[in-house]
């Protein structure tokens, strides 16, 4: 059996919001390797994050952007309770999205959004203009699903990279916050107007 520190069993109860028996059971089954113990307990669905996400989120903010009187923002970003809505931290985490949302245009808060018609077409554009390129045809599917989920990830909110600092998701800025203010939070909508532009 591998030697397992106190030290790496508090580490991993910290990261994964598991009880001090998992995290022991994770490190030796991992034979002392913390990394791999991680993986495995994130594999398993046992993050802090994940576990939250999974409990009600009702309470929370609309927030609003207008930028310059021609583009406007609505975004409805919901918590657990009103205590963490009222924190500093997630009124900016609110703002944040609502200036990302101004400048970003998504048009989906997640892939999931994407409706099946949507996804049909683009699909069936991509497939087309693969076969023009004279790819192989085993490889077809493949490089169309590649495709596709650069063109939605593109679209979807939670999958854009963050205005104020492109080398993390809006998805992961959120989840940043899951683990911060520990609640589920979840974007449940937005509406951007364009002046001019009829929805």
């Amino acid at each position: 059996m591998a030697d397992v520190s106190i030290d790496d069993i508090k580490r991993l109860r910290e990261l994964t919001g598991v009880g001090i028996t998992d995290a022991k059971q994770a490190l030796v089954e991992a034979d002392g390797d913390f990394d791999k113990a991680l993986a495995a307990m994130r594999k398993k669905g046992l993050t802090k994050a994940e576990k939250r996400s999974e409990r009600e989120a009702r309470a929370g903010l609309i927030g609003s952007y207008v930028h310059d009187g021609r583009i406007g923002v609505l975004v409805e970003v919901n918590c657990e309770t009103d205590f963490v809505a009222k924190t500093d931290e997630f009124k900016q985490l609110v703002n944040d999205i609502c200036l990302h949302v101004a400048a970003a245009a998504p048009e989906y808060v997640s892939v999931d959004q994407v409706p099946e018609e949507e996804r049909a077409r683009a699909e069936a554009e991509f497939t087309e203009k693969t076969k023009s390129e004279g790819k192989p045809d085993n490889m077809i599917a493949q490089i169309v699903e590649g495709q596709l989920k650069k063109y939605f990830a593109e679209k979807a909110l939670l999958e854009q990279s963050f205005v104020k600092n492109p080398d993390q998701t809006v998805g992961d800025y959120v989840k940043e916050h899951v683990a911060k203010l520990g609640e589920n939070i979840v974007v449940r909508r937005f509406t951007r107007y364009v002046l001019g532009e009829i929805a």
